[in-house]
């Protein structure tokens, strides 16, 4: 067997007004007091690959349109709905009456990801945290549930572009197989 590769236009990607369109995964991305604007960009372009609701972009979290996230996010930030917030709290309580609020952080009692089974029907908003300090425990007091991305080597943590496209990979599997 051979494998050619697939030219652009031979992808069959949806436009933007299309993605506009389209059904969404029942996921929302709440990314709180994130620093690396290059992981941002990340973020939506991820989150565009799964077509996900809409990104909550809160505290020192920096908004497009700015240079260093739109290098990495490849023009996502026009097709992925977001909107910024300063308070991230606030946002989750206005998010607890139609998501489950699940915090991926390493905490007692967290759940493996691996372990994590979402129901089908379930509406999910995945909070992150900042990249050296994670998820603020006053925010995490609010979640349904913790899930933990198992790890076996010497750190202690992936990067946050990283930990998003691993959960958003896994609920995606679980959910839409």
């Amino acid at each position: 067997m051979k494998f050619r590769k697939l030219a652009n236009e031979e992808l069959d990607r949806l436009d933007i007004e299309e993605f506009k369109a389209s059904d969404k995964f029942p996921v929302v991305l709440v990314l709180d007091n994130i620093r690396s604007l290059n992981n941002i960009g990340s973020i939506f372009r991820t989150a565009d690959a799964f077509r996900v609701e809409r990104i909550y972009l809160c505290g020192i979290t920096a908004q497009p349109p700015h240079r260093d996230i739109q290098k990495t996010a490849l023009g996502a930030t026009e097709s992925v709905d977001w909107e910024y917030a300063e308070d991230v709290l606030k946002v989750l309580k206005d998010l607890n009456a139609t998501h489950k609020l699940v915090a991926v952080e390493q905490t007692e009692n967290a759940v493996l990801l691996t372990d994590f089974i979402p129901e089908k029907r379930d509406r999910l908003a995945l909070i992150f945290g900042n990249e050296v300090k994670g998820i603020q425990q006053e925010a995490i007091d609010l979640c349904d549930t913790v899930v933990e991305i198992p790890q076996k080597g010497t750190k202690h943590s992936f990067n946050i572009a990283v930990s998003v496209g691993i959960s958003l990979w896994d609920i995606f599997t679980k959910t839409r197989g």
